[in-house]
């Protein structure tokens, strides 16, 4: 279940697609999730593209979130995106009016226009099936992270999956925990986006960003890394998160760092404390939590104990 791993990605997709142009500046890959585009006497153009299942509300306009939050990470400002729908054959009209309702909704509050639609019936699916491209005005070049950087993440980890598990299994969390609790819990979508920080860092002049997504922040860890071809630090005591992912993720046995983290924004600098400062007086929560090191080694520390960060795993929302 979930996004393909690494190894599959690079070998059955990525090394079939050879053939290059020189408006491609930077191809989307496993780790990069964006391609980046220049045309003669034009601003470079950050493309992306996203696909989910869209079978209960919210979910196309949370892949909406998760488009926009993609360009946001590589330093670009979204604009438009298309939409491409293909649905059951049984698919009433009504819903198709709800889907197309939400996804402008949706758009509309991130200041992106729905700037195309395709639609079509088949009997190959049984829900709708979504994807969207997002385009985006490239306003900095990161230039990758260094060894020295400082290692900042912003709000907390976890956020996307603690919100779904509340909603999911509301009934049996009630059985431990009090109502208020686990609503603050669900409402833990409202802190889907990652625009107003990205921003921030990309003017401070953060050297990468990346959008904490499936996978939780282990995955994300390990793609940032890879992406640069450097090392990390990184102290999980120092971690930020919700004392509500935690019941949530413990009475389900969960692991929180392996969790959906929409919402959570992983970045580098140089003066990563200064960053972090600026984002929380923006009313952004955001701590340092680590380094980039020289090398390959991804060390997470606990009590000054390291081990080694492993290859992205299975999201733990797929648990049964």
């Amino acid at each position: 279940m979930g996004g393909l791993s690494e190894t599959v990605l690079e070998r059955s997709v990525l090394r079939q697609m050879k053939y290059r142009r020189e408006e491609v500046l930077n191809s989307a890959g496993v780790e990069g999730g964006c391609a980046i585009l220049a045309f003669p006497g034009r601003e470079p153009c950050c493309v992306c593209c996203r696909q989910a299942v869209a079978a209960k509300e919210g979910d196309l306009a949370l892949l909406i979130v998760h488009c926009a939050n993609e360009l946001a990470a590589s330093g670009a400002e979204p604009v438009a995106m298309t939409l491409g729908l293909m649905l059951p054959t049984d698919l009433e009209e009504g819903r198709l009016r709800t889907l197309s309702l939400e996804a402008e909704q949706a758009a509309s509050r991130l200041k992106v226009q729905i700037a195309g639609v395709h639609a079509a019936a088949s009997g190959a699916v049984l829900e709708p099936v979504a994807t969207v491209t997002g385009q985006g005005k490239q306003e900095v070049t990161l230039r990758g992270a260094r060894p020295g950087d400082e290692v900042v993440v912003s709000k907390w980890i976890g956020l996307e999956g603690t919100a779904l598990l509340a909603k999911w299994h509301y009934g049996s969390l009630l059985d431990r925990y009090p109502a208020y609790f686990l609503e603050e819990a669900k409402g833990f979508d409202r802190f889907q986006s990652i625009l107003p920080e990205a921003r921030i860092a990309a003017r401070y002049g953060a050297s990468q960003m990346q959008d904490v997504s499936e996978g939780g922040i282990f995955a994300a860890l390990w793609d940032f890394a890879e992406r640069g071809g450097f090392g990390l630090s990184v102290d999980l005591k120092k971690l930020p998160i919700r004392q509500e992912t935690v019941e949530v993720c413990e009475h389900l046995g969960r692991n929180p760092y392996e969790l959906l983290s929409g919402g959570c924004l992983l970045a580098a600098a140089a003066d990563g404390q200064g960053l972090a400062d600026a984002l929380n007086e923006a009313g952004v929560p955001a701590c340092v939590v680590g380094k980039v090191t020289s090398g390959h080694g991804r060390l997470l520390w606990m009590d000054g104990e390291a081990r080694y960060l492993n290859r992205p795993k299975t999201d733990e929302i797929y648990k049964g």
